[in-house]
């Protein structure tokens, strides 16, 4: 391996001009100029090669959410922060349900949409991008290559990747899975990804302080999931390499205090007009994960903004039906009969009143409620089967 410039740490003086000269000393950030691809004959360029390859099927996979507005929108946030290095960024959005997004050393992106739906605002989508530019601009990818050098383990970090390409056709999400998780950065890198990822984001003009409600969402959602299920949110890969949960929240309030701007923007109203065309879809994601206890703290937060929103109000009554514990299909109702007497109340939700009917004996509150589902959606897919339970009275 050809020695080669292996930087450590990134420190951006350039891109931090307006910053405090404290804070600058503090994280002594470099402002790399843009990063040339790598002689191929060294093990940064056979890496880089790796993930272009990588990059080749990810264009290809079904999975790609391929709406030219979202992309675009999520793509000028990541350069709005990136700064000269935005030529060299492509941003992927997966469709899937789960919170990842990952950054590849030579420029990849990829944002899934379970994260998306999890965001309340730009500047806390600003939050999680800036983090992971803050580790490609860091280069902390270069860290754990050598370290896997000087380990004689590079074998198998290079075979982390290598092996996706062997998950076959029956698991093409996880081989992206494995691919945006081939850098599983220590502790150390995650502190300062989130040192940098909050400068990037106050020059950048968006509320630091964002950035600690990500976490802070996040943590409520596992700890909810926990709660029901007994499924310990601490084996999550999102605790095993980052800093303790408490440590971190409060670092990140701790920096943002020290950040914080004048008309620093969160971008709520335009995050929201940007993922409305998609939020149905990606509800429906969320409730196939069958997270319970997760979904059910989403949409209570979602609601919390919005509690005239008969759409997130339906999801939280399908959240519950499909749960079906003890006093849940009472919950289901009261959130569907809560949503229908609200703006825009979608039409399925007297499909599952009726469904709900139909299972507990009540027939004729089930033809009813099927009724009007016809009477609200004409053209509906499954309407056929729905008029055959009208007509043999359920």
């Amino acid at each position: 391996m050809k020695r080669r410039q292996f930087i450590a740490g990134c420190g951006c003086c350039g891109l931090l001009g307006a910053l405090p000269t404290s804070l600058l000393a503090e994280t002594a950030l470099l402002a790399p100029t843009r990063f040339q691809r790598p002689d191929p004959n060294t093990d940064e360029g056979g890496l880089w090669a790796m993930l272009d390859r990588e990059e080749a099927k990810l264009r290809r996979s079904l999975f790609l959410l391929r709406d030219k507005p979202i992309n675009e929108y999520v793509t000028r946030i990541a350069c709005r922060l990136v700064g000269d290095h935005c030529p060299d960024l492509r941003v992927y959005i997966v469709r899937s349900p789960f919170f990842n997004a990952s950054m590849a050393p030579n420029g990849m992106m990829q944002v899934w949409t379970g994260l998306l739906l999890r965001m309340a605002n730009e500047a806390q989508l600003a939050a999680v991008l800036g983090h992971e530019i803050g580790h490609y601009l860091a280069r902390h990818s270069l860290d754990r290559l050598r370290d896997a050098k000087s380990r004689s383990a590079f074998g198998q970090f290079l075979g982390i990747a290598l092996g996706a390409a062997g998950a076959g056709g029956a698991a093409p999400l996880a081989q992206l899975a494995v691919t945006a998780s081939m850098f599983a950065y220590g502790r150390e890198h995650e502190r300062e990804a989130d040192r940098i990822g909050l400068e990037l984001m106050a020059r950048a003009g968006y509320e630091p302080m964002e950035a600690s409600r990500v976490w802070e969402q996040l943590l409520a959602e596992i700890k909810s999931e926990k709660d029901w299920s007994g499924d310990a949110g601490e084996r999550s890969i999102l605790f095993a390499s980052h800093p303790p949960a408490q440590e971190r929240q409060q670092e990140l309030v701790a920096r943002a205090a020290t950040l914080g701007a004048t008309n620093a923007e969160t971008g709520e109203a335009a995050y929201n007009a940007m993922l409305a065309p998609h939020r149905w879809g990606l509800l429906e994601d969320e409730l196939k994960r069958r997270k319970s206890g997760e979904t059910l703290a989403l949409l209570q937060r979602m609601l919390e903004r919005a509690p005239q929103d008969s759409e997130l109000r339906f999801f939280m009554g399908e959240a519950y039906r499909i749960r079906g514990a003890e006093g849940d299909i009472q919950l289901a109702l009261e959130a569907y009969q809560t949503a229908s007497g609200q703006a825009g109340a979608p039409p399925e939700l007297y499909r599952s009143m009726g469904t709900i009917y139909r299972q507990t004996g009540n027939q004729q509150a089930a033809v009813d409620a099927f009724r009007r589902y016809v009477a609200a959606k004409p053209g509906a897919e499954d309407v056929e089967m729905i008029l055959n339970y009208i007509k043999e009275g359920v």
